[in-house]
């Protein structure tokens, strides 16, 4: 089994936010898992299904996004996966909108998500998508990511919405981060 997390705040008041691209790329990949239901597990929504004919969890914690390690940890740990079967795709204010791209680990970049699962997991050797919202042209870096994409991102979130929906099942059926990289960055 492999268990693919998308990072974002709960609640419809974020549903459209910037900080919840993850939640939006999930949404995506829940739409290739036919016959799924969600399930609460440790602060966590989760749906079972295969994709790319593996047994996938898809995660979106129910926790806030400073706190998502709250819920990635406990269902790594019950469900006895491996660092390498975990895949996060998260928001990240230093690429241009719509831009992705794989990272096979590394440390946060300053995404305090990313912090809280490395400190729930005791490591950072796992799989990210990263999923570009820009930094904020003026006022604060949490107004910027707490408000909604405009009209003009539109096409270039849906590009990219599409692309981080690919790569994950493309992870999912096995391909190597390398493949990946090579492919998505």
């Amino acid at each position: 089994m492999k268990m693919i997390v998308g990072l974002g705040n709960p609640g419809s008041q974020y549903a459209r936010s910037k900080h919840n691209i993850g939640f939006m790329a999930v949404d995506r990949i829940l739409a290739e898992m036919p016959n799924t239901q969600e399930k609460q597990q440790f602060t966590a929504a989760t749906w079972q299904g295969l994709l790319a004919n593996e047994k996938v969890l898809v995660v979106k914690p129910l926790t806030f996004m400073n706190d998502s390690g709250r819920a990635v940890g406990p269902l790594l740990h019950y469900y006895k996966l491996a660092l390498s079967d975990l895949l996060v795709i998260q928001d990240d204010l230093d690429m241009p909108i719509g831009k992705i791209r794989l990272r096979a680990h590394g440390a946060s970049g300053g995404h305090n998500g990313i912090k809280s699962i490395i400190r729930a997991v005791g490591s950072d050797a796992f799989t990210r998508i990263k999923v570009g919202i820009d930094h904020p042209p003026v006022g604060t870096v949490v107004d910027w990511v707490l408000s909604p994409f405009t009209e003009n991102d539109a096409p270039a979130i849906a590009s990219a919405l599409d692309q981080a929906a690919a790569a994950a099942t493309a992870w999912a059926g096995g391909a190597s981060d390398d493949q990946l990289m090579n492919t998505y960055n």
